[in-house]
């Protein structure tokens, strides 16, 4: 944001720095001030990044891989490392954040604070309408039970479907074994959200960051606020 946008902005009253209204002059401290343009928190934290990658197949979610094969990280330009939240298989493709904030990273991931994730698969066979409901009624794997939120049929081609399948949790393989589970095994699937998190413009292998609005969105999806983030995390490896 340029320096004379700021001052508009300033001028307009649409900045609270710390819970008041900013006039011109005024600074902020960036290791601990609030700072806000129409409610909407800004990440004056030195060092936080948030990224959202659209996964292609064939692309482990790693920050890294000792057989050499290529990771999300290698398709994102970062000024600092980042870290993907969650994973998504190898020959799964979709939505994926990239991030160094880690308490946005343990909201997404933990099933406690229910952020869901929205899948569409590709499925031999065309489930039924009782078959749906089995899924979200709950279907026992190898690990413990699984259960989806929602599970709908969203098109036919011929002996095949498209179904979304909506998780609050991620364990390795889970929607591709849950639907093999009630007799359609998946021959491709994809994230299509993060929570409130979509965008449907990202070809494979695009990426983007993603926006203050946004994280904002994401925290308060896990019934959290972004002032809650830490200023940079470095999980251990």
């Amino acid at each position: 944001m340029s320096r004379r946008k700021a001052e508009d902005l300033i001028r307009a009253g649409r900045v609270m720095i710390d819970g008041r209204t900013a006039v011109l002059g005024d600074r902020a401290d960036p290791a601990s001030a609030r700072v806000a343009i129409d409610g909407v928190p800004l990440p004056v934290r030195p060092g936080l990044i948030y990224l959202l990658l659209n996964k292609p197949r064939n692309v482990i979610s790693t920050a890294a891989d000792t057989h050499g094969r290529r990771t999300v990280i290698d398709l994102v330009e970062a000024p600092s490392r980042v870290y993907p939240v969650g994973r998504l298989d190898a020959d799964s493709e979709g939505l994926l954040i990239l991030t160094n904030d880690g308490t946005l990273a343990d909201l997404l991931t933990h099933p406690r604070y229910g952020v869901t994730k929205t899948y569409v698969a590709r499925v031999e066979g065309v489930p039924r309408r009782s078959d749906l409901k089995q899924l979200q009624a709950g279907v026992e794997l190898e690990d413990g039970p699984a259960i989806a939120r929602s599970a709908k049929l969203l098109a036919r081609y011929g002996d095949q479907a498209l179904v979304e399948v909506v998780m609050a949790e991620g364990r390795k393989h889970e929607v591709r074994r849950m639907l093999a589970s009630v007799g359609y095994p998946v021959l491709r699937l994809a994230r299509i959200a993060i929570g409130p998190l979509r965008d449907t413009r990202l070809s494979p292998g695009d990426w983007r960051r993603i926006s203050v609005a946004e994280v904002s969105a994401l925290y308060a999806a896990a019934g959290a606020a972004w002032d809650d983030a830490p200023a940079v995390f470095q999980p251990e490896e």
